[in-house]
Protein backbone atom coordinates (compact mmCIF):
# COMPACT_ATOMS: atom_id res chain seq x y z
CA UNK A 1 0.00 0.00 0.00
CA UNK A 2 1.18 3.38 -0.53
CA UNK A 3 1.53 6.07 1.90
CA UNK A 4 2.13 9.82 1.14
CA UNK A 5 4.10 11.43 3.62
CA UNK A 6 4.79 15.19 1.96
CA UNK A 7 2.09 15.64 -1.44
CA UNK A 8 2.62 18.40 -4.04
CA UNK A 9 1.04 21.59 -2.74
CA UNK A 10 0.39 22.97 -5.65
CA UNK A 11 -0.30 21.58 -9.60
CA UNK A 12 0.04 23.10 -13.15
CA UNK A 13 -2.15 26.24 -13.55
CA UNK A 14 -4.30 25.59 -16.88
CA UNK A 15 -5.43 29.72 -16.32
CA UNK A 16 -2.18 30.62 -16.47
CA UNK A 17 -1.51 28.01 -19.50
CA UNK A 18 -4.13 29.95 -21.68
CA UNK A 19 -2.63 33.49 -20.44
CA UNK A 20 0.78 32.41 -21.53
CA UNK A 21 -0.04 30.51 -25.18
CA UNK A 22 -1.99 34.39 -25.28
CA UNK A 23 1.20 36.25 -24.92
CA UNK A 24 3.48 33.82 -27.08
CA UNK A 25 1.16 33.91 -29.92
CA UNK A 26 0.89 37.64 -30.09
CA UNK A 27 5.15 37.40 -29.48
CA UNK A 28 5.36 35.59 -32.73
CA UNK A 29 3.50 37.38 -34.70
CA UNK A 30 5.29 40.28 -34.35
CA UNK A 31 8.30 38.64 -35.36
CA UNK A 32 6.83 36.62 -38.31
CA UNK A 33 5.28 40.21 -39.58
CA UNK A 34 8.24 42.43 -38.30
CA UNK A 35 11.66 40.69 -38.60
CA UNK A 36 14.51 42.15 -37.80
CA UNK A 37 13.32 44.90 -36.73
CA UNK A 38 10.71 43.17 -33.95
CA UNK A 39 13.41 40.97 -33.07
CA UNK A 40 15.47 44.33 -32.29
CA UNK A 41 12.49 45.81 -30.31
CA UNK A 42 11.81 42.33 -28.20
CA UNK A 43 15.23 41.78 -27.29
CA UNK A 44 15.61 45.43 -25.88
CA UNK A 45 12.68 45.26 -24.44
CA UNK A 46 12.86 41.60 -22.83
CA UNK A 47 16.50 41.36 -22.41
CA UNK A 48 18.15 44.78 -22.49
CA UNK A 49 20.28 44.37 -25.09
CA UNK A 50 19.95 46.54 -28.29
CA UNK A 51 22.17 46.12 -30.95
CA UNK A 52 22.13 46.51 -35.06
CA UNK A 53 23.23 42.64 -35.99
CA UNK A 54 22.30 40.26 -33.00
CA UNK A 55 24.77 37.51 -34.62
CA UNK A 56 28.05 37.79 -33.24
CA UNK A 57 31.02 38.90 -34.79
CA UNK A 58 34.20 36.58 -35.69
CA UNK A 59 35.57 38.60 -33.57
CA UNK A 60 33.47 38.72 -30.56
CA UNK A 61 33.55 34.88 -30.49
CA UNK A 62 36.99 34.49 -30.27
CA UNK A 63 37.34 36.99 -27.55
CA UNK A 64 35.13 34.70 -25.73
CA UNK A 65 37.44 31.83 -26.42
CA UNK A 66 40.34 33.21 -25.83
CA UNK A 67 38.61 34.15 -22.47
CA UNK A 68 38.64 30.82 -20.91
CA UNK A 69 41.30 29.76 -18.60
CA UNK A 70 43.23 26.29 -19.41
CA UNK A 71 40.59 24.38 -17.21
CA UNK A 72 37.32 25.91 -18.37
CA UNK A 73 38.29 24.70 -22.00
CA UNK A 74 39.58 21.52 -20.97
CA UNK A 75 36.23 20.87 -18.93
CA UNK A 76 34.13 21.86 -21.84
CA UNK A 77 36.22 19.86 -24.03
CA UNK A 78 36.21 17.24 -22.35
CA UNK A 79 32.12 17.37 -21.46
CA UNK A 80 32.08 17.85 -25.66
CA UNK A 81 33.77 14.62 -25.84
CA UNK A 82 31.68 12.43 -23.97
CA UNK A 83 28.63 14.03 -25.82
CA UNK A 84 30.07 13.50 -29.23
CA UNK A 85 31.17 9.69 -28.12
CA UNK A 86 28.05 8.27 -27.07
CA UNK A 87 26.49 10.18 -30.38
CA UNK A 88 28.30 8.89 -32.70
CA UNK A 89 27.87 5.33 -31.38
CA UNK A 90 24.09 5.96 -31.38
CA UNK A 91 24.54 7.35 -34.79
CA UNK A 92 26.17 3.88 -36.30
CA UNK A 93 23.25 2.05 -34.71
CA UNK A 94 21.35 3.63 -37.43
CA UNK A 95 21.79 1.94 -39.97
CA UNK A 96 20.43 2.15 -43.87
CA UNK A 97 18.75 -0.94 -45.14
CA UNK A 98 17.84 -2.22 -48.49
CA UNK A 99 15.88 -5.54 -48.81
CA UNK A 100 14.36 -7.48 -51.67
CA UNK A 101 11.19 -8.80 -50.06
CA UNK A 102 10.06 -10.22 -53.23
CA UNK A 103 11.92 -11.54 -56.16
CA UNK A 104 12.80 -8.43 -58.33
CA UNK A 105 11.02 -5.72 -55.44
CA UNK A 106 13.38 -3.58 -53.66
CA UNK A 107 13.19 -1.79 -50.71
CA UNK A 108 15.20 0.73 -48.33
CA UNK A 109 15.15 3.45 -46.17
CA UNK A 110 18.24 6.37 -46.08
CA UNK A 111 19.00 8.16 -42.47
CA UNK A 112 19.32 12.01 -44.04
CA UNK A 113 20.42 14.93 -41.70
CA UNK A 114 18.24 17.74 -41.58
CA UNK A 115 19.65 20.29 -43.29
CA UNK A 116 18.93 23.34 -41.07
CA UNK A 117 18.64 23.17 -37.28
CA UNK A 118 18.65 25.93 -34.75
CA UNK A 119 19.89 25.23 -31.50
CA UNK A 120 18.51 27.18 -28.26
CA UNK A 121 20.57 27.91 -24.98
CA UNK A 122 18.81 28.99 -22.18
CA UNK A 123 20.97 31.37 -19.86
CA UNK A 124 18.96 33.93 -18.03
CA UNK A 125 18.71 32.57 -14.28
CA UNK A 126 22.28 30.08 -15.37
CA UNK A 127 24.73 29.91 -18.22
CA UNK A 128 23.51 26.69 -19.20
CA UNK A 129 26.51 26.35 -21.55
CA UNK A 130 25.61 22.08 -21.51
CA UNK A 131 23.21 22.85 -23.61
CA UNK A 132 25.06 24.14 -25.96
CA UNK A 133 27.14 20.87 -25.80
CA UNK A 134 23.90 18.82 -26.06
CA UNK A 135 22.36 20.58 -28.93
CA UNK A 136 25.01 21.50 -31.29
CA UNK A 137 27.14 18.54 -30.72
CA UNK A 138 24.54 15.99 -31.20
CA UNK A 139 23.96 17.79 -34.21
CA UNK A 140 27.00 18.22 -35.91
CA UNK A 141 27.62 14.28 -35.59
CA UNK A 142 24.25 13.55 -37.21
CA UNK A 143 25.54 15.73 -40.38
CA UNK A 144 23.46 18.59 -40.23
CA UNK A 145 24.36 21.32 -42.95
CA UNK A 146 23.99 24.50 -41.38
CA UNK A 147 23.60 24.67 -37.59
CA UNK A 148 22.65 28.01 -35.40
CA UNK A 149 22.77 28.93 -31.80
CA UNK A 150 20.90 31.22 -29.71
CA UNK A 151 21.53 32.17 -26.24
CA UNK A 152 20.57 35.15 -24.35
CA UNK A 153 22.76 37.78 -22.85
CA UNK A 154 24.09 37.34 -19.60
CA UNK A 155 24.15 40.58 -16.83
CA UNK A 156 23.80 42.22 -20.21
CA UNK A 157 26.31 40.92 -22.59
CA UNK A 158 26.74 37.69 -24.33
CA UNK A 159 27.02 35.08 -22.63
CA UNK A 160 30.70 34.49 -22.33
CA UNK A 161 30.96 30.70 -21.12
CA UNK A 162 27.84 29.42 -23.74
CA UNK A 163 29.41 31.41 -27.06
CA UNK A 164 32.51 30.01 -25.95
CA UNK A 165 30.75 26.15 -25.72
CA UNK A 166 28.25 26.79 -29.20
CA UNK A 167 31.72 27.99 -30.88
CA UNK A 168 33.85 24.90 -29.67
CA UNK A 169 30.66 22.95 -30.50
CA UNK A 170 30.54 23.47 -34.22
CA UNK A 171 27.84 26.05 -34.07
CA UNK A 172 28.33 27.99 -37.68
CA UNK A 173 26.16 30.69 -36.91
CA UNK A 174 25.84 32.25 -32.97
CA UNK A 175 23.62 34.62 -32.07
CA UNK A 176 22.93 36.75 -28.61
CA UNK A 177 19.20 36.39 -28.85
CA UNK A 178 17.05 34.73 -26.14
CA UNK A 179 13.12 34.14 -25.25
CA UNK A 180 10.57 33.87 -28.20
CA UNK A 181 12.39 36.65 -30.04
CA UNK A 182 14.83 33.94 -30.48
CA UNK A 183 13.00 31.14 -31.64
CA UNK A 184 10.67 33.44 -33.79
CA UNK A 185 13.51 34.28 -35.64
CA UNK A 186 15.24 31.16 -36.19
CA UNK A 187 11.47 29.71 -37.25
CA UNK A 188 10.56 32.30 -39.64
CA UNK A 189 13.30 33.97 -40.53
CA UNK A 190 14.62 37.11 -41.23
CA UNK A 191 15.90 39.63 -43.38
CA UNK A 192 19.27 38.43 -41.81
CA UNK A 193 18.41 35.29 -40.26
CA UNK A 194 17.77 32.31 -42.46
CA UNK A 195 15.12 30.19 -41.44
CA UNK A 196 15.29 26.74 -39.67
CA UNK A 197 13.66 23.79 -40.54
CA UNK A 198 14.39 22.10 -37.08
CA UNK A 199 14.23 23.28 -33.46
CA UNK A 200 15.90 21.68 -30.72
CA UNK A 201 16.89 22.49 -26.81
CA UNK A 202 14.91 23.31 -23.11
CA UNK A 203 14.04 27.22 -22.20
CA UNK A 204 11.50 28.86 -19.66
CA UNK A 205 8.13 28.35 -20.26
CA UNK A 206 7.99 30.89 -22.93
CA UNK A 207 10.40 28.73 -24.91
CA UNK A 208 8.77 25.64 -24.62
CA UNK A 209 5.34 27.42 -25.74
CA UNK A 210 6.82 28.99 -28.17
CA UNK A 211 8.26 25.65 -29.65
CA UNK A 212 4.91 24.05 -29.01
CA UNK A 213 2.98 26.63 -31.19
CA UNK A 214 5.27 26.56 -34.41
CA UNK A 215 5.41 22.21 -34.29
CA UNK A 216 4.51 21.88 -37.45
CA UNK A 217 5.39 24.38 -39.64
CA UNK A 218 9.00 23.29 -38.12
CA UNK A 219 10.12 20.47 -36.25
CA UNK A 220 10.74 20.29 -32.59
CA UNK A 221 12.89 17.80 -30.40
CA UNK A 222 10.34 17.30 -27.53
CA UNK A 223 7.79 19.54 -25.63
CA UNK A 224 9.96 20.43 -22.16
CA UNK A 225 8.46 21.87 -19.49
CA UNK A 226 10.75 22.11 -15.94
CA UNK A 227 13.00 19.84 -14.91
CA UNK A 228 11.59 16.84 -13.01
CA UNK A 229 13.75 14.15 -10.51
CA UNK A 230 12.48 10.90 -8.97
CA UNK A 231 14.67 8.97 -6.32
CA UNK A 232 13.91 5.17 -5.86
CA UNK A 233 15.80 4.19 -2.84
CA UNK A 234 15.93 1.88 0.26
CA UNK A 235 17.34 1.60 3.49
CA UNK A 236 21.08 0.87 1.19
CA UNK A 237 21.46 4.76 1.11
CA UNK A 238 21.26 7.62 3.35
CA UNK A 239 18.90 10.57 4.08
CA UNK A 240 22.08 12.88 3.31
CA UNK A 241 22.30 11.74 -0.53
CA UNK A 242 18.87 11.69 -0.88
CA UNK A 243 18.27 15.23 -0.01
CA UNK A 244 21.64 16.94 -1.71
CA UNK A 245 20.49 14.62 -4.76
CA UNK A 246 16.77 16.17 -4.84
CA UNK A 247 17.53 19.44 -3.89
CA UNK A 248 20.13 19.52 -6.69
CA UNK A 249 17.61 19.20 -9.59
CA UNK A 250 15.17 21.66 -7.25
CA UNK A 251 17.47 24.67 -7.90
CA UNK A 252 16.34 24.60 -11.31
CA UNK A 253 13.10 26.16 -10.75
CA UNK A 254 10.59 26.91 -8.39
CA UNK A 255 8.46 24.57 -10.31
CA UNK A 256 10.67 21.72 -10.27
CA UNK A 257 9.02 18.55 -8.85
CA UNK A 258 11.29 16.19 -6.92
CA UNK A 259 10.15 13.30 -5.62
CA UNK A 260 11.67 10.48 -3.36
CA UNK A 261 9.91 6.80 -3.63
CA UNK A 262 11.01 4.43 -0.72
CA UNK A 263 10.24 1.31 0.79
CA UNK A 264 12.37 2.82 4.17
CA UNK A 265 9.96 4.96 7.00
CA UNK A 266 13.25 5.76 8.28
CA UNK A 267 14.79 7.11 5.20
CA UNK A 268 12.12 8.81 4.10
CA UNK A 269 11.78 11.33 7.38
CA UNK A 270 15.84 11.44 7.46
CA UNK A 271 15.73 13.06 3.86
CA UNK A 272 12.92 15.27 5.09
CA UNK A 273 14.85 16.27 7.81
CA UNK A 274 18.41 16.88 5.45
CA UNK A 275 16.26 18.34 3.66
CA UNK A 276 15.48 21.44 5.79
CA UNK A 277 19.20 21.18 7.33
CA UNK A 278 20.50 21.54 3.85
CA UNK A 279 17.99 24.29 3.04
CA UNK A 280 19.70 26.34 5.24
CA UNK A 281 23.41 26.43 3.61
CA UNK A 282 22.18 26.31 0.08
CA UNK A 283 23.11 29.18 -1.98
CA UNK A 284 20.04 28.49 -4.52
CA UNK A 285 17.39 27.64 -1.38
CA UNK A 286 15.80 30.54 -2.24
CA UNK A 287 14.37 28.34 -5.68
CA UNK A 288 14.80 25.28 -4.16
CA UNK A 289 12.89 25.91 -1.31
CA UNK A 290 10.02 26.89 -2.78
CA UNK A 291 10.17 24.23 -5.51
CA UNK A 292 10.40 21.44 -2.05
CA UNK A 293 7.45 22.98 -0.81
CA UNK A 294 5.30 23.43 -3.52
CA UNK A 295 6.26 20.46 -5.76
CA UNK A 296 8.14 18.27 -3.78
CA UNK A 297 6.69 15.01 -2.48
CA UNK A 298 7.95 11.59 -0.37
CA UNK A 299 6.17 8.25 -1.08
CA UNK A 300 6.53 4.97 0.70
CA UNK A 301 5.67 1.86 -0.76
CA UNK A 302 5.50 -1.65 0.44
CA UNK A 303 7.77 -3.42 -1.90
CA UNK A 304 9.71 -2.95 -5.42
CA UNK A 305 7.00 -3.77 -7.58
CA UNK A 306 4.99 -1.17 -5.86
CA UNK A 307 8.26 1.50 -6.15
CA UNK A 308 8.39 0.48 -10.21
CA UNK A 309 4.66 0.46 -10.64
CA UNK A 310 4.43 4.30 -8.98
CA UNK A 311 7.58 4.84 -10.64
CA UNK A 312 5.88 3.85 -14.11
CA UNK A 313 3.07 5.86 -13.31
CA UNK A 314 4.86 9.77 -12.68
CA UNK A 315 6.92 9.07 -15.62
CA UNK A 316 9.73 11.26 -14.34
CA UNK A 317 12.11 13.02 -16.53
CA UNK A 318 14.69 11.63 -14.35
CA UNK A 319 14.93 8.84 -12.12
CA UNK A 320 17.57 7.88 -10.00
CA UNK A 321 17.65 4.70 -8.30
CA UNK A 322 19.87 3.78 -5.19
CA UNK A 323 19.07 0.51 -3.78
CA UNK A 324 20.42 -2.88 -3.41
CA UNK A 325 19.70 -4.24 -6.63
CA UNK A 326 19.45 -1.12 -9.47
CA UNK A 327 19.07 -3.77 -11.97
CA UNK A 328 15.55 -4.72 -11.51
CA UNK A 329 14.57 -1.29 -12.49
CA UNK A 330 16.20 -0.88 -15.24
CA UNK A 331 14.64 -4.62 -16.39
CA UNK A 332 11.72 -3.39 -15.09
CA UNK A 333 10.71 0.01 -15.77
CA UNK A 334 9.10 1.70 -18.62
CA UNK A 335 8.59 4.91 -18.27
CA UNK A 336 11.42 7.49 -17.56
CA UNK A 337 13.36 9.92 -19.25
CA UNK A 338 17.12 9.04 -18.57
CA UNK A 339 17.93 6.81 -16.26
CA UNK A 340 20.50 6.73 -13.31
CA UNK A 341 21.54 3.47 -11.71
CA UNK A 342 23.80 3.34 -8.83
CA UNK A 343 24.50 5.28 -6.22
CA UNK A 344 27.78 6.04 -7.69
CA UNK A 345 26.03 8.28 -10.45
CA UNK A 346 23.66 11.41 -10.01
CA UNK A 347 21.48 13.00 -12.17
CA UNK A 348 23.88 15.96 -12.34
CA UNK A 349 26.16 14.53 -14.11
CA UNK A 350 23.67 13.39 -17.42
CA UNK A 351 23.34 17.05 -17.19
CA UNK A 352 26.69 18.19 -17.52
CA UNK A 353 29.23 16.04 -19.05
CA UNK A 354 28.75 12.20 -19.05
CA UNK A 355 27.67 12.10 -22.04
CA UNK A 356 24.19 10.98 -22.68
CA UNK A 357 21.56 14.00 -23.68
CA UNK A 358 19.79 15.90 -20.82
CA UNK A 359 17.32 17.49 -23.13
CA UNK A 360 14.49 14.82 -21.82
CA UNK A 361 10.52 14.45 -22.23
CA UNK A 362 8.79 15.96 -18.89
CA UNK A 363 4.84 16.09 -17.76
CA UNK A 364 4.82 12.56 -18.35
CA UNK A 365 5.85 12.86 -21.93
CA UNK A 366 7.93 9.73 -21.19
CA UNK A 367 5.38 7.39 -21.69
CA UNK A 368 5.75 7.56 -25.29
CA UNK A 369 9.36 9.37 -26.16
CA UNK A 370 12.90 9.32 -25.19
CA UNK A 371 15.19 12.82 -25.12
CA UNK A 372 16.94 14.43 -27.63
CA UNK A 373 19.36 12.31 -29.22
CA UNK A 374 21.38 12.14 -32.46
CA UNK A 375 18.25 10.38 -34.41
CA UNK A 376 16.33 13.63 -33.74
CA UNK A 377 17.99 15.18 -36.44
CA UNK A 378 17.86 12.58 -38.61
CA UNK A 379 14.59 11.90 -41.09
CA UNK A 380 14.19 7.97 -41.83
CA UNK A 381 13.01 8.66 -45.63
CA UNK A 382 12.02 5.23 -47.07
CA UNK A 383 12.35 4.21 -50.86
CA UNK A 384 11.37 1.59 -53.35
CA UNK A 385 12.19 0.19 -56.34
CA UNK A 386 10.90 -2.68 -59.15
CA UNK A 387 13.49 -4.00 -61.27
CA UNK A 388 11.07 -6.74 -63.78
CA UNK A 389 7.86 -7.00 -65.34
CA UNK A 390 6.81 -9.50 -63.12
CA UNK A 391 7.54 -7.78 -59.97
CA UNK A 392 5.47 -4.91 -61.08
CA UNK A 393 2.76 -6.71 -62.68
CA UNK A 394 2.43 -9.01 -59.56
CA UNK A 395 2.43 -5.84 -57.01
CA UNK A 396 -0.23 -3.92 -59.50
CA UNK A 397 -2.97 -6.88 -59.60
CA UNK A 398 -2.86 -6.52 -56.00
CA UNK A 399 -3.25 -2.79 -55.61
CA UNK A 400 -5.69 -2.26 -58.29
CA UNK A 401 -7.86 -4.47 -56.33
CA UNK A 402 -7.15 -2.87 -52.88
CA UNK A 403 -7.93 0.27 -54.75
CA UNK A 404 -11.12 -0.64 -55.90
CA UNK A 405 -12.14 -2.19 -52.57
CA UNK A 406 -11.46 1.72 -51.20
CA UNK A 407 -13.47 3.70 -54.42
CA UNK A 408 -9.95 4.78 -55.66
CA UNK A 409 -10.17 4.53 -59.23
CA UNK A 410 -7.51 6.76 -60.36
CA UNK A 411 -5.17 4.65 -57.60
CA UNK A 412 -6.67 1.74 -59.64
CA UNK A 413 -5.67 3.17 -62.98
CA UNK A 414 -2.02 3.88 -61.69
CA UNK A 415 -1.86 0.16 -61.31
CA UNK A 416 -3.54 -0.89 -63.99
CA UNK A 417 -1.64 0.65 -66.90
CA UNK A 418 1.22 -0.85 -65.33
CA UNK A 419 0.03 -4.58 -65.75
CA UNK A 420 -1.52 -3.53 -68.86
CA UNK A 421 2.38 -2.64 -70.48
CA UNK A 422 4.24 -5.07 -68.19
CA UNK A 423 1.98 -8.10 -68.17
CA UNK A 424 0.00 -7.60 -71.54
CA UNK A 425 -3.24 -8.30 -69.57
CA UNK A 426 -6.58 -6.43 -70.46
CA UNK A 427 -7.93 -4.55 -68.18
CA UNK A 428 -11.01 -2.07 -68.63
CA UNK A 429 -10.36 1.26 -67.50
CA UNK A 430 -11.03 1.55 -64.24
CA UNK A 431 -11.99 -2.21 -63.19
CA UNK A 432 -9.87 -4.29 -60.74
CA UNK A 433 -7.46 -6.49 -61.76
CA UNK A 434 -8.90 -10.29 -61.70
Amino acid sequence: MIRRLKTAARSDDAVQGRALTKAVEELLAQVETGGDKAVRALATRFDGLDRASYRLSDAEIRACVDGLTTQQRDDIAFAQEQVRNFAQAQRAALRDIEVETLPGVILGHKNIPIANVGCYVPGGKYPLLASAHMSVVTAKVAGCERIISCAPPFNGAPARLIVAAQHLAGADEIYCLGGVQAIAAMAFGTETIKPVDMLAGPGNAYVAEAKRLLFGRIGIDLFAGPTETLIIADETVDGEICATDLLGQAEHGVNSPAILLTTSEALARETMREIERLLTILPTAKIARQAWEDYGEVILCDSLEELAEESDRIASEHVQVMTADPQYFQDRLKNYGSLFLGVRTTVSYGDKVIGTNHTLPTKKAARYTGGLWVGKFLKTCTYQRILTDEASVLIGEACSRLCIMEGFVGHAEQANIRVRRFGGRNIPYGAAAE
